[in-house]
């Protein structure tokens, strides 16, 4: 029974296979497994472990809704054979060998997924790879009954069949549950203008020069605006620097975000130093009257010209602030009060919480958040960036999700600003030219695609300086191509509403395929349009019917017909529709 029932899912898979008159290849690609992959699922070799595997085939080769409900009653049949001890029965489809060769047949190293390999993937802290959550092998948890005669004789396949089907498949019982299959987008909300000021960048110059490309807010700090800098000496203030910078942004018509941190030394002289030549410390001042007399300096000379203060710039970094997270939930109140009463249009950062790969960093996020530090503020600050500059930048979403669940448990929702990166980027090597373009733009997509999370802005590090990653500019020097590409995504997102992020097969897209949804209204043209990359690789989509266009980063565009197909890589392009 169990071998007839994987039998008659390939049987129904392979017809509409053939139906579609699409190659094993062709149908890899639209659902982002391998070529033999889709093979063995279609010869009964393999029987996916859940659902969502066997319908993304089945849609890619155009199947109707009676042909999924049948495919559903197959499968089903199937994989309860195999939880009941079924043995697997090797399925009598032809080979086709213009597209299968005989070293096919049998799984390859990246086939061969098992329950233990999906719990060593987890226990390491990986999400597991797309084919684990797909499929388990068969052969990974009965013996084949071929190789049996070929190798071991009658006898022992008999004994090897009775023996596991005994033993209640332990291995199966290890493996966790699949998670639920949902169709659709990861988001669809109400449609809300993509914010001027998602696009920011931290300025990294004292020379209160301004980015000489589109952005749409600016964050200070590297740039001579510590603590320490402006107040050198108890009662002496330094505004230079920061006069400069509030001048630059105003005559470029870009919001100031103003950050605190780098407490001078004759405030906290036996506070550990911070990572800074002018021996700032990275402890609250011993006196926190000398935190309030500074910020209310701050606030009264900047009043209505700063419209934003994050209150300090990595409160769970040891490096920038050792102190406890109650002494920083009180200085986030004794500042916030002080603020708000000087300029209450001001908006309220906390502090911002860094370090989040990490079990500290994310216990002391959760340590001021059970203290009540974000009921002062209007903004969590927080600082996303990925494991490493090669990541993809979408890999970030995964510290968005910690963060959420981290205050869902303190029962709290604020708006989040990425305000941020690590500390350690400038010891991470240069990315190149074409890497460098795709990932700063994808950056700020990431931005977009977090916004059921709260998420408002984005500021890139950074601005003005050359010993990162991605440089966007030098100063006194020109716009890199990265970004003039991360302009060019402004000029296509100037006049346009977000409506829907998602990815994937769920979106009936390939599995590497990420893309969000815009509607553009701007005097004369109304119409909506989609931002597709790839995390990784390419991929061929078709455009649908109303597709009209698509735009390049770097400013060319190209007629696109209904049915036409587009291929998708790494750089976002712009899909316009005709209304």
């Amino acid at each position: 029974m169990g071998g007839a029932s994987a039998e008659d899912l390939a049987e129904l898979l392979s017809e509409l296979k053939q139906r579609s008159g699409r190659s094993y290849e062709a149908l890899g690609r639209r659902t982002g497994m391998s070529r033999s992959t889709v093979h063995r699922y279609c010869r009964g070799e393999i029987v996916p472990d859940n659902y969502g595997t066997v319908e993304r085939i089945a849609k890619a080769c155009g199947a109707t809704k009676a042909e999924l409900d049948e495919l559903y009653r197959r499968w089903t049949h199937a994989i309860t054979s195999l939880e009941h001890g079924g043995k697997f029965v090797p399925s009598q489809h032809p080979t086709e060998p213009d597209e299968i060769g005989s070293a096919e047949h049998a799984p390859t190293p990246d086939q061969q997924v098992t329950g233990r390999h999906l719990l060593d993937q987890e226990a390491a802290g990986r999400a597991p790879d797309p084919l684990a959550r797909g499929v388990i092998s068969w052969r990974s948890r009965y013996i084949d009954v071929r190789h049996g005669f070929t190798f071991l004789g009658m006898g022992l396949v008999i004994l090897c069949a009775f023996v596991l089907t005994a033993s209640t498949s332990p291995m199966r019982q290890s493996i966790r549950p699949t998670p639920q299959w949902v169709n659709g987008p990861s988001w669809t909300l109400p449609e809300a203008p993509v914010p001027r000021t998602l696009f920011g960048v931290t300025v990294n110059s004292a020379t209160g020069a301004m980015p000489a490309f589109r952005v749409g807010a600016v964050r200070l700090w590297d740039g001579g605006t510590r603590w320490a800098e402006i107040q050198p000496e108890r009662g002496t203030f330094d505004w230079s620097v920061l006069d400069r910078h509030i001048d630059g942004a105003e005559k470029a018509g870009l919001p100031v975000l103003f950050v605190a941190g780098g407490t001078p030394a004759w405030a906290s002289p036996t506070g550990p130093l911070a990572p800074y030549p002018d021996g700032s410390r990275a402890a609250p001042p011993d006196d926190l009257n000398d935190w309030d007399t500074f910020v209310r300096a701050v606030v009264k000379r900047y009043r209505g010209r700063i419209q934003a203060y994050e209150l300090w710039v990595l409160g769970n970094d040891r490096r920038f602030y050792a102190g406890s997270m109650e002494s920083l939930v009180e200085m986030t109140r004794r500042a916030s009060q002080i603020i708000r009463a000087a300029d209450p249009k001001a908006t309220l950062i906390c502090p911002g919480m860094g370090q989040l790969w990490t079990a500290e960093g994310r216990q002391k996020l959760q340590r001021f958040a059970t203290l009540g530090g974000y009921g002062y503020c209007d903004v969590a600050g927080i600082k996303l960036y990925q494991r490493t500059p090669s990541d993809p930048p979408e890999s970030m979403l995964e510290l968005v999700t910690t963060v959420d669940r981290t205050f869902h448990e303190a029962g709290i929702h604020p708006r989040l600003w990425n305000t941020g990166t690590t500390y350690s980027i400038p010891l991470q090597g240069s990315l190149d030219e074409t890497r460098a373009q795709n990932y700063a733009v994808r950056f700020f997509l990431t931005g977009l695609y977090a916004r059921n999370f709260n998420l408002e802005r984005m500021y890139f590090y950074n601005w003005g300086g050359t010993k990162i990653p991605i440089v966007l500019q030098a100063v006194g020097g020109v716009p890199t191509r990265a970004a003039l590409a991360v302009e060019q995504l402004q000029r296509w997102l100037i006049h346009a509403s977000s409506r829907s992020c998602g990815h994937g097969m769920a979106i009936n897209l390939p599995e590497n395929v990420w893309q969000c949804e815009v509607t553009v209204a701007k005097p004369g043209d109304h119409h909506k349009a989609t931002i597709r990359w790839t995390i990784g690789g390419t991929a061929e989509t078709t455009a649908g019917p109303s597709v009209r266009a698509v735009r390049r980063l770097d400013g060319t565009t190209e007629a696109i017909q209904p049915g036409d197909s587009i291929t998708v890589t790494e750089e976002p392009i712009l899909i316009e529709s005709r209304s």
